[in-house]
């Protein structure tokens, strides 16, 4: 075994933020490199094989531009990082670390981690229509959001649309209390949420009173034409062919629209088909649209759920 030169950490910040919480940055380092890597206040010592050590140190630097300013680092960053390595990308992973999409109510910088979010993020800013498939937790419905609101922020659009199809609006919504809204709500929280992480929640009502944000059922999208406005379709693998065919010819001037789903887990009957599947063979063709799709080496949540997720599609398979 040979032992490599501690690589000195400008501060606990830094040292804080690359060995992750546990520790557990270090430890998917480890895994991804075979060097056993051990930090000692701001002191990281790396060991193993020359070769291991190697890799070990230029994965680590290859991180320097966030641990260095204190930032939050995690197991997709790490796996980003080793896949630039392995494919000599480091500039083109030194621009994807650079780039912050924007910043929460908190100051928490949001960016891309894998290549293929930022390859989203781009579609996302430049095409009027993008579809995005993939596993839960790869930020397909956060990232739109992120584009959105620093869009309506910015008075690029007057409104921001969010619609899902409320798969249960038949007999079992109705025996939950409220209205209308208060029954679809539970459908819609995870958008409230990815809202509130920019706009003060205390300033939502207003801007849902005048027309600004919108979050709807996608029922409430029929016969509507939607012009100057960002919208965001979400858990599209629920719709029916004939939701998707309404929602996208709803498209007004001026407006630019996404379309969210995983097409692995529709909550439709055994005998319908998805209209997100259909609308992927139809319109594979047609130009001036962006298909982005996620696996599970984008899952950007808990490592556990990158687990679950290979498990599971190494089940299907």
């Amino acid at each position: 075994m040979a032992a490599a030169l501690p690589i000195q950490l400008p501060n606990i910040e830094s040292a804080i933020a690359l060995a992750g919480q546990h520790e557990e940055n270090l430890k998917t380092i480890s895994r991804q490199t075979g060097a056993n890597l051990v930090l000692r206040g701001q002191e990281l010592h790396i060991a193993g094989t020359d070769k291991q050590i190697d890799l070990a140190t230029r994965l680590v630097r290859s991180l320097e531009d966030l641990w260095t300013s204190g930032n939050t680092i995690t197991s997709a960053d790490i796996l980003t990082a080793r896949q630039a390595l392995d494919s000599d990308r480091t500039e083109e992973l030194h621009e994807l670390q650079r780039d912050v999409l924007a910043r929460t109510r908190k100051g928490e910088e949001i960016r891309a981690k894998t290549f293929r979010q930022r390859q989203y993020i781009n579609a996302l800013r430049q095409r009027d229509l993008t579809f995005c498939i993939g596993p839960a937790g790869t930020g397909k419905t956060f990232l739109a959001v992120v584009v959105a609101v620093q869009a309506l922020l910015a008075n690029e659009f007057e409104k921001l649309i969010l619609t899902r199809p409320a798969v249960e609006a038949g007999e079992k919504l109705g025996f939950l209390p409220g209205d209308l809204q208060q029954k679809v709500n539970p459908y819609l929280r995870p958008l409230y949420d990815a809202i509130n992480e920019f706009i003060d929640p205390e300033k939502v009502p207003n801007l849902m009173e005048r027309g600004v944000i919108e979050v709807a059922p996608l029922a409430y999208m029929r016969g509507r034409t939607l012009n100057n406005a960002f919208v965001i379709v979400d858990e599209a693998q629920n719709t029916t062919p004939a939701q998707m065919k309404m929602v996208l010819t709803r498209l007004g001037f001026h407006s630019r629209m996404v379309i969210t789903g995983d097409i692995t887990q529709t909550d439709l009957l055994p005998h319908q088909e998805s209209g997100l599947s259909v609308a992927l063979h139809i319109l594979k063709n047609v130009q001036g649209i962006s298909f982005c799709e996620f696996s599970q080496k984008d899952v950007v949540r808990h490592a556990l759920v990158q687990r679950i997720v290979a498990a599971y599609e190494q089940h299907e398979k």
